[in-house]
């Protein structure tokens, strides 16, 4: 792809986030009912191509449970409320109280308080025995230590997880996870990320892992691109780390699945996160505006509370309606954000496509105007696109 001149001596590739795109309706159109929207990862089949966010105001044991019965699996934050607390609703109300010029500090000290094993595999048990698939969430720093009460608990899918993960982590103060020796010797499959590059991601597929996420900073509640001035617009980083998917099996044989994750708010998105090239998608605020989301309104990253270096806001959110509304519908708004699923089947069916990988294969182009073009009424009253 050329490169465009920054200046003398520096040039950059040019990049595309969701909104830039549109897909292309092609020459076949079919029945939305006809559509197969499921997804399958290691020994599991999901009904739907969807990780719940392993944030505190997205993913509660009750969260993950109802998801996971309407055919998603929710990630649990192993580093989270729920596993530094035996009751930590009295703190989610808190929370949700706060002023906004109080709520990081206030944050920072409530997640002060040291995480306890034994919540870890309470909290994994808990979502095992409601019979749906259990997946939760530690960043590469601590996975080591808890990955003891991990196994205990039978964890079906650990999610190796933070702003950027590396499989080549350089510190001259202490060992590192190696990553791939982790993923090798673990009894349970992983799933690593974010990253936002073809290399990256290449290298990250080469650890063994069964799935990667891309996505640095896109993210409703995230600062990541401001505090630290990194990151990648998710069209372009999805459709890299497909292409590293690729060169991937070529090598190996073995597919590893991209999981677009941030950055989506419609079913739109998430439409065009999959013609990107994308297997799945993770996603945390849209799930925070459910009636049932443990945030009570609120919504906040994993780095909120980072002790020197907060990377996120605590955000509010517009109740919507209840997670199946949310994902499944019915929808009694016009705007895009309930019934996400329900609009990705009806997008492939309009393009002709029956499964989610031939939806992979979907013409896209460039589109600056996909949200403005002919909705300049919508826009001035703040109705459907204008919103």
């Amino acid at each position: 792809m050329a490169e465009v001149e920054i200046g003398i001596g520096k040039s950059g590739r040019r990049a595309y986030g969701l909104d830039d795109i549109a897909i292309v309706p092609s020459r076949r159109t079919r029945d939305p009912e006809d559509v197969d929207i499921s997804w399958e990862i290691d020994a599991y089949r999901f009904d739907l191509p969807l990780m719940a966010a392993a944030m505190d105001g997205v993913t509660s044991p009750a969260t993950a449970i109802e998801i996971g019965r309407l055919g998603g699996v929710g990630v649990l934050n192993l580093e989270g409320l729920w596993t530094r607390y035996v009751d930590p609703e009295p703190l989610f109300e808190e929370i949700a109280s706060l002023d906004q010029e109080k709520a990081t500090a206030r944050m920072q000290q409530i997640y002060s308080e040291p995480i306890k094993p034994e919540l870890i595999t309470r909290r994994i048990r808990e979502i095992k025995e409601a019979g749906v698939v259990s997946a939760a969430s530690l960043t590469p720093q601590r996975t080591e230590s808890f990955a003891k009460a991990v196994l205990e608990a039978e964890l079906d899918l650990l999610v190796i997880q933070g702003t950027v993960v590396s499989a080549e982590h350089v510190s001259k103060t202490a060992e590192p996870l190696n990553l791939k020796r982790f993923i090798r010797e673990f009894d349970i499959p992983v799933i690593v990320g974010g990253c936002a590059s073809y290399q990256a991601a290449l290298h990250l597929m080469r650890t063994g892992a069964v799935g990667v996420l891309v996505g640095v900073g896109p993210g409703n509640a995230c600062t990541t691109r401001g505090v630290l001035g990194l990151g990648v617009p998710q069209a372009t980083a999805i459709a890299d780390a497909a292409g590293a998917r690729m060169r991937h099996l070529d090598e190996t044989g073995v597919y590893v699945h991209v999981i677009a994750d941030g950055g989506m708010a419609t079913g739109g998105d998430i439409a065009k996160a999959i013609a990107c090239g994308a297997d799945a998608v993770m996603i945390g605020s849209p799930l925070a505006a459910a009636d049932q989301a443990p945030g009570r309104g609120y919504h906040w990253g994993m780095a909120t509370f980072h002790a020197s270096l907060p990377r996120g806001a605590r955000i509010r959110t517009q109740a919507r309606g209840t997670i199946q509304e949310v994902l499944l519908g019915p929808a009694h708004e016009n705007d895009g954000r309930l019934n996400l699923f329900g609009a990705l089947r009806t997008s492939m069916a309009t393009c002709g496509y029956e499964t989610v990988k031939e939806f992979q294969k979907a013409e896209v182009m460039v589109a600056p105007a996909l949200q403005t073009e002919g909705k300049a009424l919508q826009r001035s009253q703040g109705v459907g696109m204008g919103r």
